[in-house]
């Protein structure tokens, strides 16, 4: 999957590539004789060429026929790959070669070749030779590195978030233990406020510890955002309780009604319509579904979804943008008669995909009567992207694990906003 123009990666390019990292790790050879290459930005493809030719001469020290003859060819055909590149790719090369077991047994694999141009430079420069490919570099390169903390506090409470590319979530709250303004029978009002502000003081500081642990030694934040309601952030922030370099990277203080896990939710909220962290992938998800949702309750007809209705108006070139999870299960499968070459297709899901070519393989071709069939799979995001590159609509896969991607599979995985109600 080389990367086909640009460097901005697409939630479409983001899913392929995680489809196709998840395929290749799911692979097993029989031997050593998976090949995996990854290319520096600034290593010339000359010599990762000389050094798989070497390669290529140790691996006829082999001792198994059968592996002996894959490394080669695995070799072989990866050298045959770099030589019709001219220069290594802006952010460098990763490839993975090899035999690639299937149905028809040990001896009868088929040498496949995977390139891709990674979303981010490649750091190291690795050959392996081994019985599975080397994929966890990049698997990182997918890894949002912009991750964003988030505080929501007041004197009672106080919960600790993280957002990272398309994921939110608290990762620790605390309860401070501290009384009301109040002061119990027996206390005098000095003497009781006094408590209150140690209490709180103490408080204070173990949030800030909690934070520091968070933040800077275990995520790495590159900025934070501080809300809560009532003025306990701005004493909280003005005191400088918090480490210097999260004081430094506060984003924005926000004012909530609540704090806390709930708080950290409502933060989240005020951020995206605030216009804050617009660039993140979880800010984007929660206005494509506003939007698809306001569509679908407004009763102009706008907002369709279910897999046949989404595919139908993306076919008529009536949809504006499609929505689908990155769990969506669905393939397109194409029935075309080796004599006439009619062809048949029909979407379905995964499971249903041995019953169905069971069911149009045992009827005759409705065009000929011929019974012999070239069935092909397509996933269908591919297809999809296929549609509404030629009708010059936008695609757009979100998670399946945020609350859009759950609200988003209560209707099916898949939505689309069409350009014009149907007749």
């Amino acid at each position: 999957m080389v990367n086909d123009g640009g460097s901005k990666w697409d939630s479409v390019k983001r899913y392929k590539l995680t489809k196709m990292i998840n395929e290749l790790s799911s692979i097993s050879g029989h031997g050593t004789e998976l090949v995996t290459v990854y290319v520096p930005p600034k290593r010339p493809l000359f010599d990762v060429i000389s050094q798989l030719r070497n390669e290529a001469g140790t691996a006829s020290n082999i001792k198994s026929d059968l592996t002996r003859s894959h490394v080669e060819d695995a070799l072989s055909t990866t050298m045959e790959y770099l030589k019709k590149i001219k220069k290594t790719p802006e952010n460098g090369l990763v490839i993975f070669c090899g035999a690639i077991p299937n149905e028809k047994g040990i001896g009868k694999e088929k040498i496949e070749i995977y390139p891709v141009d990674p979303p981010k430079p490649v750091q190291i420069s690795l050959y392996r030779c081994d019985d599975h490919f080397w994929t966890d570099h990049l698997r990182d390169m997918l890894k949002d590195d912009k991750i964003i903390g988030i505080l929501s506090i007041d004197t009672q409470e106080a919960g600790i978030g993280i957002l990272t590319g398309n994921q939110a979530r608290t990762i620790d709250s605390l309860t401070s233990g501290v009384a009301g303004k109040h002061r119990q029978g027996g206390q005098s009002a000095r003497r009781f406020e006094r408590l209150r502000e140690n209490e709180l003081n103490e408080f204070y500081h173990r949030i800030a510890d909690h934070a520091k642990q968070v933040f800077i030694d275990e995520y790495n934040v590159k900025g934070i955002i501080v809300g809560g309601p009532g003025p306990t952030k701005e004493t909280f922030m003005r005191e400088e309780y918090l480490d210097y370099r999260l004081q430094k990277g506060v984003i924005a203080t926000l004012d909530t009604s609540y704090s806390g896990e709930e708080g950290v939710r409502e933060i989240l909220d005020k951020a995206q319509k605030g216009g804050i962290l617009q660039e993140y992938r979880l800010m984007e998800e929660k206005q494509m579904l506003n939007k698809f949702m306001g569509e679908v309750h407004s009763g102009k007809g706008l907002g369709i979804y279910g897999i046949h209705d989404v595919v139908a108006a993306a076919q008529k070139g009536m949809a504006d943008m499609v929505i689908v999870t990155d769990d969506i299960s669905y393939v397109k499968l194409s029935f075309k008669c080796k004599m006439c070459r009619n062809v048949q297709e029909k979407i379905v899901a995964r499971s249903e995909i041995i019953s169905t070519k069971q069911e149009y393989m045992a009827k005759p071709c409705p065009s000929c009567k011929a019974t012999d069939f070239e069935v092909t799979e397509q996933d269908i995001v591919d297809y999809l992207e296929e549609l509404t590159t030629m009708t010059g609509s936008k695609l757009e896969v979100i998670s399946g694990s945020t609350e859009e991607g759950v609200q988003l599979a209560s209707l099916g995985r898949i939505g689309a906003i069409l350009r014009y109600k149907p007749m």
